[in-house]
């Protein structure tokens, strides 16, 4: 449906925009759509105009696709024959619900109070769109309110998360720097162990003091010094040593001295020394469990000044290595008293017409083993030679003293010329009488030089090992008897050999052939080839040298942890 208009004045122009007003309302454009369309063909209209000419303003419906809705396309364009310059055509177009109803009548009228009324009413779609403007600034600002309350609670949640995060890192941090603590806690706790661990394992005093710089440097110090002193009436002797660690000797207690207070948790400030102006020490003193000094442990430290924890932990180390040092002291001391004791009571071997004699005592040199293993060779009233070896369980004084007093309990059983069997079972019953608390093994040999006889018993010792003069090796494990001082009853027996010249018999203890990861058998073995592999005339020449020569293999994988004695026993031609 197409409706047409020519326009030469304004008049024209004005009943045309008038026309096209309303059929656009009749045809349900809507307001705001039909007063931008009139807006926009007044404004082309009064271009049209000012050009001059006759103009042909066409108004089309068309309908939509399957019945939808249409549009309204409006067309300015100059007329035929209207002598308009500009031949460009005006189109314009707006949505149109119901393009059938551009057909009905649309009557403008042509006197002038009438055009005016009806521009004047066409203005009520101005009025209407200026409603909707006014409502729609309503809302823009209501919405601008809104955005505002809106900008400021996302501030404010800003602030909130901010503040929220700020106090996440602050927690965090707080965690880190726990963890970080709890660690270097544990580090130090776990060195502080280890280090105990080490100094306490050792009983020897120099190995102590090796092993104390060891540990410290590089680790929490930088250098380290140990000044240890005699004990004399109690109190250090003079040395050129710094004046802290000489006042720590004399106190008790920890010292720094530097430039700069140390703020240690227990330890005293003092100016720098004269010996090191440069260098912060903390002097520690080493005490005993008594509060007895033994001396000093000086340290600087790996930077400018000592970390406190790291600073108590050194503290504490001090304090068990004064206590290790100690014990290791104390040990010492009472292994050097058995071992005098010990050595005072072996015996020196007598001359035997007919029988050489080699023995060796060797203390352990790993930790209280002295005191337990004696040899003994004396001569009877009638010729014959009795030799022993024995082994009192326990170790230190109390194992030397009972030794000792076995050792003379048995020299004056054997003066009533008892065989070996009677000595050892009148020992058990003695051992059992003066101590039911220790034990000891033993095993005696009587040689008889005139008839080649040797008659030998043992109580709970490895057995006696014998070469024969040919180089065979026999061992005498002929039914021994129990240990010396178990609690029950016994009688042990006599076994009798015939010796020929040339044959020779070991006794030892059995810190010469026991391993902890093999057991006995394998060193008796060994000691049997060894003892086979020497020639018959070195025997005869040289029993020392053979004792000496059999002791280096069976002692080259031992670890010294036990003492060791042997007693060799040479039948001459």
């Amino acid at each position: 449906m197409t409706r047409a208009w020519r326009i030469a004045t304004v008049t024209d122009a004005a009943r045309a925009r008038i026309a096209v007003a309303r059929l656009a309302a009749a045809c349900g454009v809507p307001t705001v759509e039909r007063t931008r369309l009139a807006v926009s063909l007044s404004g082309q209209l009064r271009q049209c105009l000012t050009k001059g000419g006759t103009w042909l303003l066409t108004l089309e419906g068309t309908r939509g696709a399957d019945g939808g809705p249409g549009e309204l396309h409006v067309v300015v364009v100059p007329a035929p024959g209207g002598a308009a310059g500009d031949r460009t055509p005006w189109t314009a177009g707006v949505p149109c619900p119901e393009p059938g109803r551009l057909s009905g009548p649309c009557t403008v009228p042509e006197d002038a109070a009438a055009l005016s009324e009806g521009l004047l009413g066409a203005d009520e779609d101005t009025s209407v769109v200026l409603e909707e403007l006014t409502e729609q600034e309503g809302l823009v600002a209501f919405h601008r309110e809104e955005l505002h309350q809106t900008n400021q609670g996302v501030l404010a949640l800003h602030a909130e998360l901010d503040a929220a995060g700020r106090a996440q890192r602050e927690a965090f941090a707080a965690e880190r720097r726990a963890r970080t603590e709890a660690e270097n806690a544990r580090r130090r706790l776990t060195f502080l162990a280890d280090a105990s661990a080490v100094l306490t394992a050792s009983l020897n005093h120099d190995e102590i003091l090796r092993r104390l710089p060891e540990l410290l440097v590089p680790r929490y110090a930088d250098g380290v010094d140990v000044w240890l002193f005699d004990q004399e009436d109690g109190r250090p002797l003079p040395a050129d040593h710094p004046g802290a660690a000489v006042q720590a000797a004399r106190t008790g207690r920890p010292q720094y001295a530097a430039d700069h207070p140390g703020n240690l948790p227990g330890v005293e400030d003092r100016p720098p020394s004269a010996l090191a102006p440069h260098r912060p020490l903390l002097c520690v003193p080493l005490l005993t469990p008594r509060r007895a000094p033994l001396g000093v442990l000086i340290l600087s430290p790996q930077g400018e000044r000592w970390d406190p924890d790291d600073a108590v932990m050194l503290i504490e180390l001090a304090r068990r290595a004064g206590i290790a040092l100690d014990n290791a002291r104390r040990f010492e001391h009472n292994r050097d008293i058995a071992e005098t004791l010990q050595r005072a009571l072996l015996t020196e071997l007598p001359s035997a017409p007919g029988v050489g004699l080699a023995a060796r005592y060797l203390p352990a040199t790993h930790g209280l083993n002295i005191g337990g293993d004696w040899y003994d060779a004396f001569r009877q009233r009638d010729g014959s030679l009795v030799t022993v070896i024995g082994d009192v369980t326990g170790h230190g004084l109390h194992a030397a003293v009972m030794m000792s007093q076995l050792r003379t309990a048995l020299r004056a059983y054997a003066v009533d010329g008892d065989s070996p069997g009677q000595l050892l079972t009148r020992l058990h019953g003695y051992l059992r009488h003066l101590q039911p608390d220790l034990f000891a093994t033993a095993v005696i040999a009587r040689f008889h030089p005139e008839d080649r006889t040797l008659t030998w018993a043992a109580a709970g010792h490895p057995p006696p090992v014998l070469r024969l003069p040919d180089g065979e090796v026999r061992t005498l494990d002929a039914k021994p008897g129990a240990m010396l001082g178990i609690p029950l009853s016994q009688d042990i027996p006599d076994h009798t050999e015939r010796l020929a010249p040339g044959s020779t018999l070991a006794l030892y203890t059995d810190g010469l052939v026991e391993r902890r990861s093999q057991g006995i058998d394998p060193g008796i073995e060994r000691l049997g080839s060894v003892l086979a592999s020497f020639d018959r005339a070195e025997l005869d020449s040289d029993l020392e040298d053979a004792a000496d020569r059999l002791l280096r293999p069976l002692l080259s994988d031992s670890e010294r942890d036990d003492d060791v004695c042997l007693l060799l026993c040479h039948l001459r031609g």
